[in-house]
């Protein structure tokens, strides 16, 4: 199968790893990166063997780039996929889709309107961990899910990131940095929300940076640091969400859990691809570990451009799509629209559960 061009547009923290994993897999290959920063470009060019150095422009009127992979901060991002998709590009943009659902359904109209694919981290959900909970759902291991519960609880980020300031502004936030994660794996697993009722606050109005790049800084707090909800699914399922920024003691509350009419089951760290499946049938005392699915327990982010590519050249649906990034985009919102108006918020976008991996894939293949 032919390979396809694929171009990296930023070339922060978080290229690396995309950059590693686009070269191991077999239908992509990695052509060129840019960034505002051309030195933080040629840097990274030169570790991973990325043969050009472009800026936005070049590499956007490159006419062999056929996937544009969009990792600048969430403030750019529909502004970056909607040029690439004004060029004739396909666009992987990293999480979120964008920053309002007015800027999400642009990219959306754009891609269609020029017969274009969108697709969007997380991709996670991809990994051995959920697919093997999505596969024992499936198997009715639990019976019929009715309810879950899901919780993301920490101090924020000013402690270790060397730029925690956008962490704390407009797109940022628990629910738009971690939710995308979680509400992701929970669609994959019980299908599309249905509505969602929420109450946001935060703890402290000001910040105080400790890492070293930028120590002592302080910096305002513009969005909710503490997103908690409810959440109905199509099916009926209900789920109980914590997307906290103000948990300063740590905790031990599982990331998520789904309860089913016949036993419950634990599932993995959301923003992971491995980690351990636990479950327990009605009437066992104890949890049982559950063995992963042969498959993508490492960090394999990279994993969505790849299934994108083997759309492109197959015709098949894509997985971590623009339509289940929006449908996420939406419901973080619809949280903070929630604790605002004070009313529930019914959901107007939906979206189809991802189609499970095929099993005994070989590795860094996905057809």
């Amino acid at each position: 199968m032919k390979k396809v061009k694929v171009g990296v547009i930023g070339c922060g923290k978080i290229s690396s790893i995309y950059m590693e994993n686009c070269q191991k897999f077999a239908i992509l290959d990695l052509s060129a990166c840019a960034d505002m920063d051309p030195a933080r470009a040629a840097e990274q060019a030169a570790a991973y063997g990325i043969p050009n150095v472009y800026t936005v422009e070049q590499l956007l009127a490159d006419p062999e780039i056929e996937i544009v992979i969009n990792l600048t901060i969430p403030a750019a991002h529909a502004e970056i996929s909607l040029r690439a998709l004004e060029a004739g590009k396909h666009v992987y943009v990293e999480k979120p889709l964008a920053v309002t659902r007015e800027e999400g359904r642009k990219v959306l109209e754009a891609a269609r309107a020029n017969g274009l694919l969108v697709g969007s981290a997380p991709e996670t959900f991809l990994g051995a961990g959920i697919q093997t909970a999505l596969k024992m759902i499936e198997d009715g291991v639990i019976g019929k899910p009715v309810a879950a519960t899901s919780f993301m609880m920490s101090r924020g980020h000013e402690f270790w990131h060397p730029d925690p300031e956008f962490y704390y502004a407009a797109g940022g936030g628990p629910m738009f940095d971690m939710g995308p994660y979680y509400l992701t794996a929970l669609v994959q697993l019980l299908g599309p929300i249905r509505t969602v009722a929420g109450i946001t606050g935060k703890a402290l109005a000001e910040r105080t940076i400790t890492s070293e790049k930028k120590a002592g800084k302080k910096i305002p707090v513009d969005i909710p640091t503490h997103v908690a909800g409810t959440l109905q699914f199509s099916s009926g399922a209900i789920a109980t969400l914590i997307m906290s920024f103000d948990v300063f003691g740590g905790s031990d509350l599982p990331p998520i859990e789904i309860y089913g009419t016949e036993g419950s089951l634990q599932v993995p760290d959301p923003n992971t691809f491995g980690g351990t499946v636990k479950y327990r049938r009605m009437g066992e005392s104890e949890w049982r570990e559950q063995p992963l699915l042969p498959g993508y327990d490492q960090n394999t982010r990279g994993i969505g451009p790849a299934d994108m590519a083997y759309a492109i050249r197959t015709g098949r649906p894509h997985r971590a799509s623009g339509e289940l990034a929006y449908h996420v985009l939406e419901a973080m919102w619809a949280f903070h629209d929630s604790s605002d108006s004070k009313h529930f918020y019914e959901m107007e976008s939906s979206c189809g559960r991802p189609s499970p991996l095929p099993p005994g894939l070989a590795p860094y293949t996905l057809d």
